[in-house]
Parts: C-alpha cells; sequence; structure tokens
C-alpha cells in the first residue's frame, strides 16, 4: 500500500470536474458489479475539502 500523500490546490472548476469525473467512474463500476468503497472513500474526501 502506498502511503505518500499529495496536497493539491484546485479551483471550484477544477474540483467539480474532478468529483464529476469520479462520479461517472463510480457509476461505471457499479454497473459492472465492482465495488466501489475506494471511490466513495475519496469522493467523500474531495467533497468535505471543497466545502470549506
Amino acid at each position: 500500500m502506498f502511503n505518500k500523500k499529495t496536497k493539491l490546490k484546485l479551483t471550484d472548476f477544477e474540483c467539480n470536474l474532478l468529483i464529476n469525473g469520479m462520479n461517472e467512474f463510480r457509476n461505471m463500476l457499479l454497473a459492472e458489479g465492482i465495488t466501489t468503497a475506494d471511490v466513495d472513500e475519496l469522493l467523500l474526501k474531495i467533497i468535505s475539502k471543497s466545502e470549506q
């Protein structure tokens, strides 16, 4: 498992683009019956940071 952390500074537009892209990826995984736990966790982190 990787322990390296990277911080990104995103504009509101970039953050929304990332959230939408991750959500589309999540929907693709769901359609294929693949677990989305890791994507869900990442999406929640992105959303919570974007609200600050």
